[in-house]
């Protein structure tokens, strides 16, 4: 889904999405283009109009580290958004690979975690191990293998998701944000191939080059044993594991989210969810 200048599309999509207005310059009325035009980026990054096109169209492949901190402020870039900005402009360094598989100490560590749901995600968004209240959490997706694919591609998740919209915008910010810290992940790639294909929600969704981690944010879903649960949801980097998150769920103690845990727990407790995930190396397998 990438071009050759990555870089360009990148600023394309975010001048796009500021207005004059958001950066004190005048709004003449009715624009030609969406968000500032490029000599209005130029003129508050304090570069010349003619270089600031050649960066969008791919024919200055060497900006400075100040120019970038430059177009980034005038750009209103956030410090994720900033990052991605660099890593795209500066030649490239190597970086680590993502950790494809998980210590089987942080496994037992999430098994003992009985109350919440909790699960690791690899930079992919692959699902890469689960507890029993995570699995019985997403039992009703085909798959729980992958988050952006059960987004995007079950059915299933726009009556899980009660705003199914934010959903889908947090994951692929979420997803454009690991792209940027493992820009050569094979997995990556092709998880962004596949729904680019087969969805054109994530293909809309992917051209806004948004690049938001998330970190916590509260969430609501509609599952069918329990009804509506709003829990809220933290990420904890596996510092070990280069791009693998301990996602964990937790509920306002004495709400009536609190109470759907419990019940949660106890249906978890009757067995295995019926969608338990294969892996995404056995997935990739069957594919071939």
């Amino acid at each position: 889904m990438e071009s050759n200048n990555e870089f360009g599309e990148y600023l394309r999509a975010r001048r796009a999405m500021i207005t004059p207005r958001h950066v004190g310059l005048f709004d003449g009325g009715e624009r030609r283009v969406p968000g500032l035009r490029r000599d209005e980026v130029a003129l508050l990054a304090g570069v010349s109009t003619d270089y600031y096109i050649r960066l969008e169209q791919g024919r200055e492949r060497n900006p400075s580290e100040q120019v970038l901190r430059a177009i980034a402020a005038a750009l209103r870039l956030d410090g994720a958004a900033a990052g991605h900005l660099f890593r795209l402009g500066l030649p490239v360094f190597a970086t680590e690979a993502a950790a494809p598989t998980v210590a089987p100490e942080l496994v037992r560590l999430m098994d003992g975690m009985r109350d919440v749901p909790a699960f690791v995600v690899g930079a992919a968004q692959d699902v890469l191990a689960a507890n029993a209240m995570a699995r019985e959490l997403y039992r009703g997706f085909t798959r729980y293998d992958n988050l952006l694919r059960m987004i995007f591609l079950d059915p299933f998740a726009r009556e899980f998701y009660v705003d199914w919209d934010k959903a889908a915008h947090t994951a692929v910010g979420n997803l454009r944000a690991s792209s940027s810290q493992f820009p050569q992940d094979e997995r990556i790639e092709r998880i962004v191939g596949e729904l680019g294909v087969r969805s054109p929600a994530f293909t809309g969704l992917w051209a806004r080059y948004e690049v938001r981690p998330r970190t916590q944010e509260d969430k609501h879903f509609r599952h069918s044993g329990v009804g509506e649960v709003r829990l809220h949801f933290e990420a904890l980097a596996v510092s070990s594991a280069p791009g693998q998150h301990l996602s964990v769920y937790s509920a306002e103690p004495g709400s009536a989210s609190a109470d759907a845990l419990v019940l949660l727990r106890r249906l978890a407790e009757q067995g295995p969810a019926p969608t338990d995930q294969d892996s995404p190396a056995e997935e990739e397998d069957a594919r071939s």
